[in-house]
């Protein structure tokens, strides 16, 4: 699933692209009509709120996107060739001087004016790691309202902190020598700070264009960019003890850890 970083580096590209373009021609096979109430409107901004796309028009309606595990916005000049098939396009908004097409997206919705500051999935959200400002001091109360909750499962709550994924959430605990198995009511308020703050971080150290890494090294191998994640079986960079992987939560969510620099019994 892409992460909160991914999310706003795309909605960077298109709002670079779109913002105060016109849409000539739109379509969206999810949508009542196929869409066709996309073409017209002018689109104002683009942002990212946690793992969520919002595309926003003067009118004051906005398309949401969410990727989850398979999405993917692309930007094209008219008539380029796309790097994925059509038939797996979501979204397409075509203006005078770029194409925007999402692919793949389970989640596409066209909200009525004044709706993105109703919608459920929008205004449930906790505060965005990647945020100008974030607010740490009610992102900690969130999670500490978890209560028994391990801390990897919580990370991954969108209604505490958004904008975290599985990445992250590995790469965080194992910097910060944190057990990702531990009640995250047994947390101290400090010790969740410091947590958020080095997740937020590695996150916005990974919004220029380079391939995202968590530990210093020009490999564009992505098992030589992280410490823990995806290296299940492999010595720890820090002790040499195996990583280690356990599901977590009701996803089944993968975890990657040293068991002994994060005080688990190896």
């Amino acid at each position: 699933m892409p992460e909160g970083d991914t999310i706003l580096r795309a909605a960077r590209t298109l709002h670079r692209a779109l913002a105060g373009r016109r849409v000539i021609a739109g379509r969206a096979p999810a949508l009542p009509g196929g869409g066709k109430g996309l073409a017209g409107r002018t689109v104002s901004r683009v942002e990212a709120r946690g793992k969520n796309l919002l595309v926003h028009f003067e009118d004051g309606a906005a398309l949401r996107t969410h990727m989850r595990m398979t999405g993917s916005w692309h930007v094209y000049r008219p008539g380029e060739r796309w790097r994925k098939p059509g038939s797996q396009a979501r979204v397409v908004l075509e203006t005078d001087a770029w194409v925007a097409v999402c692919f793949s997206a389970p989640v596409v919705e066209l909200l009525a004016p004044g709706e993105t500051e109703r919608h459920e999935a929008l205004t449930s959200l906790g505060p965005d790691i990647l945020a100008e400002t974030f607010d740490f001091e009610e992102a900690v109360r969130r999670l500490r309202s978890l209560g028994d909750t391990p801390l990897g499962e919580a990370l991954l709550s969108q209604r505490a902190v958004a904008g975290i994924g599985n990445i992250y959430k590995s790469e965080t605990l194992f910097l910060t020598r944190s057990d990702p198995f531990a009640a995250v009511a047994r947390i101290d308020e400090r010790t969740l700070a410091r947590i958020l703050a080095r997740a937020r971080e590695l996150m916005r150290a990974s919004l220029g264009p380079s391939p995202r890494s968590t530990r210093p090294t020009l490999s564009r191998d992505s098992a030589e960019r992280t410490w823990v994640y995806r290296r299940e079986g492999r010595p720890c960079r820090h002790c040499g003890t195996s990583i280690r992987m356990r599901r977590q939560g009701i996803d089944r969510r993968s975890t990657y850890f040293c068991p002994s620099c994060q005080g688990r019994e190896p």
